[in-house]
């Protein structure tokens, strides 16, 4: 599959997770009680995070108005998200408004990132009025400079330690994301041919038995080979990346017990090792299996 095919596939995820109506739930939750704006953005966009955003900030909508200054953020946002490949990344731009990306990542794929931020962690001062008027005039910016000043003057300010636990919260949502991201992989049967449809119901009454390819196959009256192409395009995964999924989900689900040791779970879900087990593992939900059921655990005590 070529980079351009992976990327396609890429956005479209991100836009069924835009779509679900967790992420929406969350979304409206999220700018109801912080006041600031939030997306989600996919892997390489281009267009600037939070244009339109209801919560989108006063100087930073003036802003998206002139061609070197939305140059600017445009470079701003890519130095940020560059930064943010494996862990929250914020940073401020010539205004002196933080912004903040939290990666989303399919086990070691990163898929999108959680947007927010246009936000100040001070009041301005007018140290800071100066800055930002000096970079609007070497932007070209000619007119209305009191206009721009207060338009920052206007912007929510939160404390440095409150913006934390914001991040903290995205973070923590990220997590869901990935999860989901993984189920709708795995789910994922509209406009795809009957046959690869009835190998998916195949593979999930089957995932804790020894499975083969050719053994999949025979089961919708199709040759390997053609069978290989064919899952591969509708899926966009190998058939054994196919399986390793549906069977960490399973092993996601098992987990929920408390009393179930993740050995058991494993060999539950049609591991055949635990080598095996905790390499797929660890590939496909980007974490240990003993540091994914300790989160869970403690998520659930509190």
């Amino acid at each position: 599959m070529s980079a351009a095919d992976v990327n396609r596939q890429k956005r479209a995820l991100v836009d069924q997770l835009r779509r679900s109506q967790i992420f929406r739930d969350y979304a409206q939750a999220f700018r109801e009680t912080t006041g600031l704006p939030l997306n989600l953005r996919a892997q390489e966009a281009f267009e600037l995070p939070h244009g339109g955003d209801p919560n989108e900030n006063p100087l930073c909508a003036l802003l998206r108005n002139t061609n070197h200054s939305c140059a600017a953020c445009l470079q701003h946002q890519k130095r940020l998200e560059e930064s943010a490949g494996l862990a929250p990344q914020s940073l401020k731009c010539f205004a002196g408004l933080c912004d903040s990306a939290v990666p989303v990542r399919v086990g070691e794929n990163l898929i999108a990132f959680l947007r927010t931020g246009q936000v100040l962690l001070h009041r301005p001062t007018k140290a800071g009025l100066r800055k930002l008027t000096r970079a609007l005039l070497e932007f070209g910016v000619q007119t209305d400079m009191k206009r721009y000043e207060e338009a920052l003057l206007q912007s929510r300010v939160v404390s440095p330690a409150q913006y934390r636990s914001i991040l903290q919260l995205l973070t923590i949502f990220a997590q869901h994301l990935s999860a989901l991201s993984n189920q709708l992989i795995v789910q994922e049967e509209a406009q795809e041919a009957p046959a690869i449809t009835r190998a998916r119901s195949f593979i999930t009454d089957h995932f804790a038995e020894e499975l083969s390819l050719t053994q999949v196959a025979g089961a919708v009256n199709m040759s390997a080979f053609y069978f290989c192409k064919s899952f591969h395009k509708a899926t966009g995964l190998t058939f054994t990346e196919y399986v390793a999924r549906v069977r960490v989900e399973k092993v996601k689900s098992l987990l929920l017990n408390p009393n179930k040791r993740v050995s058991e779970a494993a060999y539950e879900a049609g591991f055949q090792s635990l080598s095996q087990f905790n390499r797929v593992f660890r590939r496909v939900a980007g974490e240990p299996p003993s540091a994914y059921r300790e989160r869970l655990h403690r998520r659930h005590r509190t």
